[in-house]
């Protein structure tokens, strides 16, 4: 046997040794070095029913994520995941994560590169660990939480109860005046404003560190409340909707600044769940007179808050779950509500469920009597 022969067969061994979890397959580990594959495919089916409008249907991959990680030297590992499924326009293939992190503080761990910013428990908890098939307002990068950024993060705890992050780094956001839609810069369109975000986060956990991770599997009693702010500032190197100070499109309207604020909750117990946020997303475009969306006058104070929660009729099987969730905005008519009911079938937790959701919407961008009527079904495979 030659050693190309045993070093396959050594691989393979270690392969074997190593049992396969949730966060991904360890293909080769020797000492300090270990290269891990995994991902999410999540295939949805989504209805929607509008007052003011046709019925459509899709049946399509909502998320479809491989990704690497590994590490040649101790302390340090690098990651990078991309998304082949709701990509859009030229980009075929989204970036998702794409770091490298050090791991040689007690206390602290430091990432360069695309990651989430620490802002919204929500949008920090997974899209394969939500008990909803989508996200509420407060965790929609559609709708003022930041979504990954490129640069410098930080996050860190006691081991105990206390848990915090932190965020330097580039944010482009979606000049759409209907929404205020973060971006990352590394999957750019021509037309995004370009700036910088900072942002900190503190969570506390009285029994204990809960993860970001919805539904109750355990019965332990958890719970956590969370602070965090974060500001954006538009660089001016890319206002493509404004000349001389005068926005030149009635749908897009370059952002200049935006400033956030979030409270957010979570209790695990006896097999029921509750998770509840509020974010206050203040944001002011280039041209102060600008009106329409959900700007007037050149500004708005978009609030978001939720509150979710489920229950396991069968223990870490089958899960009851309902949502509610309200957004305002200076230029709304009125209030835009969402009320959810669903249940998930566990069949290995969250690494392999089956998901449905009812979701209506009333007054749909804050205009009066503009409903419309959801239906989201949604398998998923992680590994």
């Amino acid at each position: 046997m030659n050693a190309v022969h045993q070093g396959i067969l050594s691989v393979l061994g270690i392969c074997i040794a190593i049992p396969a979890h949730a966060a991904g397959i360890t293909v080769y580990k020797e000492g300090e070095k270990y290269l891990k594959m995994g991902g999410r495919i999540q295939m949805q089916y989504h209805q929607s029913d509008p007052d003011n409008g046709d019925d459509t249907d899709e049946l399509f991959l909502r998320r479809f994520r491989p990704y690497i990680e590994g590490s040649i030297h101790k302390d340090w590992k690098g990651k990078f995941q991309f998304d082949f499924g709701k990509a859009e326009g030229s980009n075929e293939v989204a970036v998702k994560d794409a770091y490298m992190e050090y791991m040689g503080f007690d206390a602290a761990k430091i990432l360069l590169g695309n990651v989430k910013t620490a802002f919204s428990r929500e949008f920090l908890t997974s899209s394969k660990k939500q008990q909803l098939v989508e996200r509420t307002f407060v965790g929609d990068h559609n709708y003022g939480a930041p979504d990954r950024s490129l640069g410098l993060h930080l996050k860190g705890s006691n081991k105990e109860n206390l848990t915090w992050g932190a965020t330097f780094a580039q944010a482009n956001i979606d000049p759409d005046a209907k929404k205020l839609d973060f971006d990352t810069p590394v999957n750019r369109n021509d037309d995004f404003n370009e700036g910088w975000v900072t942002a900190a986060r503190v969570d506390f956990h009285p029994f204990g560190i809960l993860k970001m991770s919805q539904g109750d599997f355990r019965g332990d009693t958890r719970a956590t409340i969370g602070v965090a702010a974060f500001r954006w500032s538009n660089d001016d190197d890319n206002n493509t909707y404004t000349l001389g100070g005068v926005s030149t499109s009635a749908s897009k309207a370059d952002v200049d600044e935006v400033t956030g604020f979030e409270i957010s909750g979570a209790l695990r117990a006896a097999g029921a769940s509750v998770d509840a946020e509020y974010n206050k997303i203040s944001a002011d475009t280039v041209d102060g007179n600008f009106t329409g969306g959900i700007y007037e006058n050149g500004s708005t104070d978009l609030e978001n808050w939720a509150i979710e929660g489920g229950y396991m009729i069968v223990p870490a099987k089958f899960e009851l779950v309902a949502g509610y969730q309200s957004q305002d905005a200076d230029n709304y008519g009125t209030e835009w509500i969402r009320t959810s009911f669903g249940a998930n079938w566990y069949l290995h937790k969250h690494d392999i469920k089956m998901q449905a959701t009812y979701r209506q919407n009333s007054d749909v961008n804050g205009v009066k009597g503009d409903d419309e009527d959801e239906v989201f079904v949604q398998a998923q495979y992680v590994f």
